[in-house]
This record gives C-alpha cells, sequence and structure tokens, in this order.
C-alpha cells in the first residue's frame, strides 16, 4: 500500500520549506493595495497586486504603528517582508515589515481623472433632487441574490411595510455587469411615474469588483434619471463616481434602506400628536370665538346701531360740499377757455387772415423794391469801377501815348530780338490803326 500523507503534514511541510528559504525570508516587492479596509487596533490584512498576479498581505499591529503615511485603497506600495505559509487555508501571503508609498495604481488614477473631469464639467455639483417623505413604490438596482437585497428588505418590511419593492435585477460585477446597470436604469425611467425612488446598491469588494459602478455610462444613467438616486456601493470607506452623481450616498444598503422609507409606527405615533395637536388647536379657537361673539354683543354698535353710521354721515357733507366746490371752479376753468377758443377763433377768421396776410404782402413788396433798387445801384458802381480799371490796363491807352506792337503774320506779338530775322515781313499795330513793315537790320542792346 502507497504512503498517505495528511493534509495537515504537506501543509507544515510546505511552511517549513517557506520558512527556511534564504531568499524569501526578506523580499522587497511593489505593487498596489487592494481590498484594503482599515482596522483600529488591531492587524491589517489586505492584498498586494499587479498587472498579471495578486499576493495576499498580513501587516501586524506593531508594524502597522509604525506606517508614517495614511494607507488607501489603489496606493501604490513598496513592501519589505518574508513569504510564509498561512496553514489553516494553505495559502501563502506576505507578511510585511515596512511599507512606503510608491505612486497609485492605474484603477486608482483612472478613477481619480474620472472624478477631475466631472468635477470640472459641473456635474458633480449639480442640484440633488429631494427624496420623498411617504414613498409608495420605490426601484431597487442590484443583484437577485446575495446580502445586499435581503437587507434593503428586511429593512423596509422592519421600517415601512407598507411600501412596495421593485427589484430590477443586474449584475454588480464584471464587464457584463456595467451595460446591465445602464439597461435597468432605462427600464425604471420608462417606468417613472410608478416610482418613486431609485436604490441602486452592492455589498463590498476591492476596487476591481467596485469598477463597474465607475464607469461614465453608469454615472450619466444616474444623472439622466428623473428620479431621486440612493447609492449604497460598498463599505462606507468605498467612493464610487456613482455615489458622488447620485442624489444619496448611503455607507451601506441597510442604511440606503432607511434613508429611502421613515417608520411606520413613528409616522403613526406623529400621525396621532398631529391629530391631538389639531383638536386642541380646533377647541382652543372655538373658545376663543365664542368670547369674541360674547365681546360683540355686548358691544355699543349692536345696542346703538346709528352710532355705527354717524361718522359717515359728516363725512358725507364734507364730500358734498367739496364736489360742489370742485364742480363751481371747474365750471368757471371752463367757461375761461371757452372765452379764450373764441379769441383764437376769430383770429383764424378768413378775413382777418386776409387783411393780415395783404398787408404783409405790401410791406414784402416794399422791402424788395427797396432792395433790388440798392442792388442796381451797387452793380452799376461795380460796373463803372471795372469800366475804368480795364481803361486803365487797355494797350491802345499804353500806345495812345506813342508806343506799338509788332506783331508777325500769323498775329503772334513779337517780345524779343531773337525772334526776327532780316527781310522778315511784320505788321506793326499803333493807337490808331496797323501797317506792313520789313526788317532791314538788327541792333541787340
Amino acid at each position: 500500500m502507497p504512503q498517505h500523507l495528511t493534509i495537515k503534514a504537506l501543509t507544515q511541510y510546505l511552511k517549513r520549506k517557506f520558512d527556511v528559504d534564504p531568499h524569501l525570508q526578506k523580499v522587497t516587492v511593489i505593487g498596489e493595495l487592494s481590498n484594503f479596509r482599515e482596522r483600529a487596533n488591531s492587524h491589517q490584512y489586505f492584498s498586494l497586486k499587479d498587472e498579471a498576479a495578486r499576493i495576499s498581505a498580513v501587516m501586524y499591529r506593531n508594524a502597522y504603528s509604525r506606517v508614517p503615511f495614511k494607507l488607501e485603497e489603489g496606493m501604490k506600495v513598496i513592501a519589505t517582508g518574508r513569504v510564509t505559509l498561512y496553514e489553516p487555508s494553505g495559502s501563502y501571503q506576505l507578511v510585511i515589515e515596512t511599507l512606503e508609498p510608491d505612486g497609485v495604481g492605474a484603477l486608482y488614477l483612472a478613477l481619480e481623472q474620472l472624478k477631475q473631469r466631472f468635477k470640472e464639467q459641473g456635474l458633480l455639483d449639480l442640484p440633488r433632487k429631494a427624496l420623498p417623505i411617504f414613498p409608495r413604490k420605490i426601484a431597487v438596482i442590484t443583484s437577485p441574490s446575495g446580502a445586499v437585497i435581503r437587507d434593503i428588505l428586511t429593512t423596509v418590511k422592519r421600517r415601512y411595510p407598507i411600501v412596495q419593492i421593485t427589484v430590477f435585477p443586474t449584475r454588480v460585477q464584471g464587464k457584463e455587469a456595467t451595460a446591465e446597470i445602464v439597461r435597468a436604469f432605462e427600464q425604471v425611467e420608462q417606468l417613472a411615474d410608478e416610482y418613486d425612488t431609485v436604490i441602486v446598491a452592492r455589498g463590498g469588494g476591492s476596487i476591481e469588483d467596485l469598477w463597474c459602478f465607475n464607469e461614465e455610462v453608469v454615472a450619466h444613467a444616474i444623472l439622466r434619471c428623473s428620479l431621486p438616486v440612493i447609492a449604497a456601493i460598498g463599505h462606507e470607506t468605498d467612493t464610487t463616481l456613482a455615489d458622488l452623481v447620485a442624489d444619496m450616498r448611503a455607507p451601506t444598503p441597510t442604511a440606503a434602506a432607511e434613508m429611502a422609507v421613515p417608520v411606520l409606527v413613528e409616522v403613526k405615533h406623529y400621525l396621532q400628536q398631529l391629530h391631538t395637536q389639531l383638536f386642541r388647536n380646533i377647541s382652543q379657537q372655538i373658545a376663543l370665538l365664542r368670547k369674541q361673539q360674547e365681546r360683540l354683543q355686548a358691544s355699543y354698535v349692536l345696542k346703538q346701531p346709528e352710532r355705527l353710521y354717524q361718522p359717515y354721515i359728516q363725512q358725507l357733507d364734507r364730500l358734498n360740499e367739496r364736489m360742489h366746490y370742485f364742480w363751481r371752479r371747474s365750471l368757471e376753468q371752463k367757461a375761461s377757455r371757452l372765452q379764450q377758443v373764441r379769441h383764437e377763433l376769430f383770429l383764424q377768421q378768413p378775413t382777418y387772415r386776409i387783411a393780415q396776410s395783404q398787408h404783409e404782402v405790401r410791406g414784402l413788396q416794399q422791402q424788395l423794391n427797396n432792395a433790388l433798387a440798392h442792388y442796381l445801384q451797387l452793380k452799376q458802381t461795380q460796373v463803372a469801377h471795372a469800366a475804368n480799371l480795364l481803361d486803365a490796363y487797355s494797350p491802345l491807352k499804353i500806345m495812345a501815348r506813342g508806343y506799338a506792337v509788332v506783331q508777325t503774320p500769323d498775329q503772334q506779338v513779337i517780345k524779343t530780338i531773337e525772334a526776327l530775322q532780316v527781310e522778315q515781313a511784320v505788321q506793326v499795330r499803333l493807337a490808331d490803326g496797323q501797317f506792313q513793315a520789313k526788317v532791314t537790320e538788327i541792333q541787340p542792346n
């Protein structure tokens, strides 16, 4: 018969191999923190991962207390420790002694970039829709199986059993989950008149598990929803893009159910208080009205009603006097205006206007005659002055003093001897006539 090993023996053997291997006693790795949930005053359990693999990690309380910075999901770190095997589960893990930050992971960085873009577009600051106080029907978008839907149904049944819950089943993890969540919101929007509130929920998980709720299409589907949306994604420390754009964020699915519905017992108690208060207020109002009735019945108005209208009689007399005064004044103003209109009408009669126009025509005729005589005299003076100037500058007057003008046969005036030639025929003009001559000799000055 072959020899068999127990699981415990095999595990102990493998653990010893890990513990005595010198290469595994101190290793330094770089990876992203995954599935990190800080436990106060306790040991910390999480994972380190890269693009190809994942390793479980533990950091005991003494070592964790020496970490000088705050660990966050998705943070990229440099971890130094030893590799060992955890016997109960038979899985190997890294016992970390020291941690140093080394940037953030790809998914975490992508999420921060999405948040920043949505913030710049103003999509994180849109007005939030108020939750109805007494909902009639609630749509829940989540996985139809698991603790999330049970927690929501249990909480609602305990607090407000009269509300109706409709589950729109979707996957809440993986590549197919994104399209199913968007399709569920579209179905809810088509039936928006039937529902009052929408809850989208999922349990805890790593950033990879929750990533479908960080997709832009899911965030836009929530923003397009006309109903108020409560998001309960992951644990309280998880914050997805869906949480940021929803109208209300709940730390857990149970808290989301508590936000969505009131406590029926408290509502009934409140209604009973309102009923008691209303009855008390009505009773006080009736008592107050009865006192007012008694006071009115004892008033002088009912005993001596004439005292009620006597002040109005005096006021009526004063108004009559004022009416007569303004009436007489108005008549006087109308009469004065009538006299003024009559005078203006007289001034506009044709005979009066014709006589006035004739007088104006005679005046204008006289002005025209005077202006014409003055204009003719002025022009005559100007003509005489121009004739004197013309006579003074006339070449005939100059020639009368013994000067002559010599011209060529074609009437061109000869101004210099350079234009003459011997035997050239010229024409000489005197004051009383002209004669023909011939150049016999040229003598320059």
